[in-house]
């Protein structure tokens, strides 16, 4: 195994056991072990604990995103938006108010959540908002001019190019 490289099993429905090895990556490139983290957490996270809260992640354009996240029975002050360590947090505790009522069917959970979204480089959130039950996140992808493709201008200098030769003449 080479050192520093990451190697991913999956299983598939029959049971076969597929392996990833990163090591050609990490031999041709710099600064993408993070991509190899992202899918080992991807991979190994639980199907079961992800389904709770329902979400939609949306591109409304080139660079900007929504996601949307069923919330219904919580109110604002239930609700936690964060971003720390390039992570967007979402969590809702409920406050206890279930006593006294008896249930006889209980389909609209609002159990306690954490859902944690990784963000790319460069990518902020704008704003969110909470309506009729949908908790609304507005990200922008937001590159800085210093980072932004530039073309750069050629110039032909010929006095630059006469004074090459002139020095050139002199040493010889």
């Amino acid at each position: 195994m080479v050192e520093g490289s990451t190697f991913l099993s999956l299983t598939n429905e029959d049971e076969h056991m597929r392996t990833f090895d990163f090591a050609p990556l990490y031999r041709s490139s710099v600064g993408f072990d993070q991509i190899a983290n992202m899918m080992d957490r991807a991979l190994t996270s639980d199907g079961a604990s992800s389904s709770y809260p329902p979400y939609n992640i949306e591109k409304l354009d080139g660079d900007a995103y929504r996601i949307s996240i069923a919330v219904a029975g919580f109110s604002d002050a239930d609700l936690s938006v964060e971003v720390r360590e390039k992570s967007l947090i979402v969590s809702a505790r409920k406050a206890d108010e279930d006593e006294g009522k008896t249930y006889l069917h209980r389909g609209i959970a609002t159990r306690a959540f954490e859902r944690r979204f990784h963000l790319a480089d460069h990518v902020h959130v704008t704003g969110a908002t909470h309506v009729d039950g949908m908790l609304h996140i507005e990200l922008e992808r937001q590159v800085p001019e210093a980072l932004k493709p530039r073309q750069i201008q050629i110039a032909s200098d010929s006095k630059a190019l006469e004074k090459d030769v002139v020095d050139a003449k002199s040493v010889n």
